[in-house]
């Protein structure tokens, strides 16, 4: 018999690879900061909606002003990286964007090494070996197709939203477990903040910067910010489950970049599939090993 928390979080999986899909969808030759704008816009009125229906605005609203800072701060990291990861899949095939994006606790291990200094135990030195390995096998595709990894605006972009992704991991430890702020009021606050912040940065745009892309409107877009507080709902509900386990949860949730790598390649055409299916086994090994290994 399948545990509880199993079904919600194949949905949050299934939805987050549909998000991903959406987005490259919304983002192909159109202009990236109101697409991402409208997106965040949609999903965080849904979320202020179903928090006052299921009568928790309040609780979600009332916080010190200390603590909204903080939230800012995360509302600026979290901006960051959502912007850097929609101008690269802008620029990139999404068979090699999204297993770049599923790397994510690499970075975010990484990270604990440095600020926590943990060392990594052995099968968690073969699970980054695995990764880096998946890696140069995506650069050496991406030449195919004319990618240079070293030299391409789309590779740096989608890895800076990458570390800036597990860096925000990270600040959500620290927000959740030291601070004691609750994960209602995170997430509102965020939401709330990075509507303000998204719209201030497309003003900015649109009034400072010479535009190259024309905005088009998509029935995309609304979807992206859609799926996402869905995704997210069904994964908060998993972990609420008696018999929930965070590692086993993160894993089958990250395999969302399976279903964006073969639906975005039906969908976008995208070539040497076969080839990336190998790269993107490696790299999904290595994050199921540095899941389980202790």
């Amino acid at each position: 018999m399948l545990p509880e928390w199993f079904l919600p979080t194949v949905g949050s999986a299934l939805g987050l690879g549909v998000y991903d899909i959406c987005k490259k969808h919304a983002v192909r030759d159109n202009s990236v900061m109101p697409v991402l704008f409208l997106a965040t816009l949609t999903g965080s009125t849904v979320f202020v909606i179903a928090t006052a229906a299921f009568g928790r605005l309040a609780e979600a609203a009332i916080c010190s002003l200390h603590v909204w800072w903080l939230l800012l701060a995360k509302a600026v990291l979290v901006g960051a990286s959502w912007t850097t990861v929609y101008y690269a899949l802008r620029e990139l095939p999404i068979s090699i964007a999204a297993p770049i994006r599923a790397s994510a606790p690499l970075w975010t291990l990484i990270g604990a090494m440095i600020l926590f200094q943990e060392i990594p135990s052995v099968w968690q030195a073969i699970g980054i070996a695995a990764i880096f390995i998946g890696y140069y096998f995506f650069s050496v595709l991406g030449k195919l197709e004319g990618i240079v990894f070293y030299q391409s605006k789309g590779i740096r972009l989608i890895f800076t939203g990458t570390l800036l992704g597990a860096a925000s991991a990270l600040y959500d430890k620290y927000l959740l477990g030291v601070c004691g702020i609750s994960q209602l009021t995170v997430q509102f606050w965020f939401s709330v903040d990075l509507v303000f912040l998204l719209g201030a940065a497309l003003l900015v745009r649109m009034f400072l910067f010479q535009r190259t892309h024309k905005f088009y409107w998509r029935w995309s877009i609304p979807w992206i910010g859609i799926l996402l507080i869905a995704a997210d709902a069904l994964y908060f509900y998993a972990l609420s489950t008696p018999e929930a386990q965070i590692s086993l949860i993160s894993l089958v949730r990250r395999s969302s970049c399976v279903v964006t790598f073969f639906a975005g390649v039906w969908i976008f055409h995208d070539v040497n599939v076969k080839r990336k299916a190998y790269a993107l086994i490696l790299i999904l090994a290595g994050v199921l090993i540095l899941g389980m290994a202790k």
